[in-house]
């Protein structure tokens, strides 16, 4: 499966933003959809996870209440609303696909778009 993200740019603090990962090759609803995101000088973290029929949501702690996934399957995208944009939010974001149901670890996911870059200016 082809993944491929956008939707990023440069917010102020407290700001909204959406971002969206389309599917390309194979139908998403095999795969735990997730938002990972790497910081300058950082490794790449796991940021939030949804499960195939979207009905299980898995978040971070630093974003809970301020982010929201969404999985469309019959148009093969997942979204990521971010709300209250905070500096520490910038990074590069990637939507990634696994097809083993892990939500959280890294090494599980196979399949990852090209990043789109946030930045939160103060």
């Amino acid at each position: 499966v082809q993944l491929q993200a956008f939707g990023g740019g440069l917010v102020q603090a407290g700001d909204s933003l959406r971002l969206s990962c389309a599917a390309s090759g194979r139908s998403l609803s095999r795969y735990v959809m997730g938002w990972f995101r790497q910081a300058p000088g950082k490794e790449r973290e796991f940021v939030v996870a949804i499960s195939r029929n979207g009905d299980d949501t898995y978040y971070v702690e630093s974003v809970k209440g301020r982010f929201i996934i969404s999985r469309n399957n019959a148009k093969n995208t997942v979204d990521l609303q971010m709300n209250s944009l905070k500096p520490e939010d910038t990074a590069v974001y990637y939507c990634a696909a696994n097809i083993y149901g892990t939500t959280r670890t890294i090494d599980t996911y196979d399949y990852w778009g090209q990043g789109t870059e946030v930045t939160v200016s103060s």
